[in-house]
């Protein structure tokens, strides 16, 4: 069988540094063309119903293992054959946490797209923290920022992401996720899957919900590659030059598009909701079937 290709020894990758100074200097033109999206869709968006000051001032939702039994109400408990946790108001206050997938991968930009996919995670990460935040939710980023409801929270989260040196590529420990919250996580789902699915899965038996939006450059699904070509891997800087690069479209995209079915089955057994959004799109497109998303309305944009 005639090798496929050769492959070249690793190439040296930026320092964490680095990285983090070319990221800071994407952050500004970020910000600002997250404000204009949320601006443009923000007629549109209804907050969720909150309780005001004549309503209760708990809730009572189930007690999730690991958490003090001092915060068991145990009669409510007795009156079913469930144990309940009561939260002040200000503990149930409803949270959406955020996160964005900034490995290596997601620099990635074809001549088919404006952006790379970084830059689009980076811009509807902080115009659904915008939008959110206008709308009296309270947002948090998991190992970042604390969860907030100022209306510079945006602002606030861009000056995170902007003054730290080294960003997980991973979703961190979600332990800190209780009560009514949400997570949204933005990316591009190349890495294997059981891993984010190890991650996620707690917050399911917690009763929280996740939302996975998959950023996708239009080469990525399509493979418009022929003839001699020069691939390098991001995350390990390893290359490989093919002679004959169509003559592995079809396992390519075989391979792609079964990682994506896998997650998309995962995400709705486990009642996440999940949808791809392509970078050759317009940003406020996939802002607007997250909000449908959050909303609980099926459909919306793929």
């Amino acid at each position: 069988m005639a090798p496929i290709g050769q492959t070249t020894p690793p190439t040296a990758r930026n320092s964490a540094l680095a990285e983090g100074k070319r990221r800071a200097s994407l952050l500004p033109d970020c910000l600002i063309e997250a404000r204009r999206i949320a601006n443009t869709v923000i007629a549109g968006w209804h907050g969720r119903r909150r309780r005001g000051p004549g309503e209760n001032f708990w809730q009572f939702r189930p007690y999730a293992p690991g958490e003090s039994l001092m915060r068991i109400d145990w009669r409510r408990s007795a009156r079913d054959d469930h144990t309940y946790v009561r939260d002040m108001e200000w503990e149930a206050a409803h949270t959406v946490w955020l996160f964005a997938d900034l490995s290596p991968s997601m620099q990635f930009r074809s001549e088919a797209a404006p952006v790379s996919k970084e830059h689009r995670a980076l811009v509807l990460l902080l115009a659904i923290a915008e939008t959110l935040l206008r709308s009296g939710e309270r947002v948090g980023y998991p190992g970042l920022m604390e969860p907030v409801a100022s209306r510079n929270g945006a602002e606030k989260l861009a000056h995170h992401l902007a003054a730290a040196t080294e960003i997980p590529a991973v979703l961190p420990d979600t332990q800190m996720m209780r009560g009514p919250s949400e997570l949204i996580v933005i990316g591009d789902f190349l890495d294997d899957p059981e891993a984010l699915f190890s991650k996620i899965a707690p917050l399911s038996e917690r009763g929280l919900k996740a939302h996975l939006v998959e950023v996708a450059d239009p080469a990525e699904e399509n493979f418009p590659y022929n003839g001699r070509t020069a691939f390098a891997d991001p995350e390990t800087g390893r290359e490989l030059t093919l002679g004959r690069a169509e003559s592995l479209r079809e396992a390519y995209l075989e391979q792609y598009l079964a990682r994506r079915d896998l997650i998309s089955q995962t995400a709705r057994r486990s009642g996440w909701s999940f949808f791809t959004h392509h970078t050759d799109r317009p940003a406020s497109e996939a802002l607007t079937a997250l909000h449908m998303r959050l909303s609980g309305i099926s459909g919306g944009q793929r």
